[in-house]
């Protein structure tokens, strides 16, 4: 299995739970992320620094370093 930590270093899995400890912009869009924004179930990409998760009915991927486990 994969080896992905939050912000933190805890381990994060298939449906965790994380919220945003920074204000994101959302490439391609005007919109922005706010700091506290909880992100539910989760999946776990290839990419160890990389999530995916449903935001506002769309799905992004976020980068681990600005999450932390809820």
């Amino acid at each position: 299995m994969t080896n992905v930590k939050d912000s933190n270093g805890t381990p994060l899995n298939e449906g965790d739970s994380v919220t945003l400890i920074k204000d994101l912009k959302v490439k391609g869009s005007s919109s922005t992320l706010k700091r506290g924004t909880l992100v539910k179930n989760i999946r776990l990409t290839s990419n160890d620094e990389e999530i995916e998760g449903r935001v506002d009915r769309s799905e992004i991927v976020l980068k681990t370093c600005f999450l932390k486990k809820a």
